[in-house]
């Protein structure tokens, strides 16, 4: 099985969903509450996959269950620069996934281009 990294960097939707503890929190950086659960949370994944255009890693540290991957992607023709902070549990899958994104300018269009596929990302989510 990919590491995390492996798996978004080669864009495998499925390798990252396979990563995804059933339980797992993911904090949205332009949402106001977090969302609960393995299938909402690969469905967003798999919508921001869609979004971000030169999406690459930059740099990674780790703290024994926690992980932080910088990243710099373009949406809309605006750089986006942030991090997921992941924890893993004992069994390697993730259990908190919070993304922290920046500058204002970019947040803002990524928050457009997600909510704009909102519905379908839930629907996907549904299965």
């Amino acid at each position: 099985m990919p590491t995390f990294r492996e798996a978004v960097e080669a864009k495998d939707a499925a390798a990252i969903e396979a990563l995804l503890a059933d339980d797992v929190v993911f904090t949205s950086p332009v949402a106001f509450k977090p969302y609960q659960g393995k299938a909402i949370t690969a469905a967003i994944l798999r919508g921001v996959l869609r979004v971000f255009e030169d999406f690459r890693y930059v740099r990674e540290i780790q703290d024994g269950a926690h992980h932080v991957y910088e990243f710099v992607a373009t949406v809309d023709g605006l750089e986006i620069n942030g991090c997921d902070i992941l924890t893993f549990d004992g069994e390697g899958k993730i259990t908190d996934f919070k993304v922290m994104v920046r500058p204002l300018r970019a947040a803002e269009a990524l928050a457009a281009r997600m909510g704009a596929q909102f519905e379908a990302i839930k629907a996907d989510a549904l299965g």
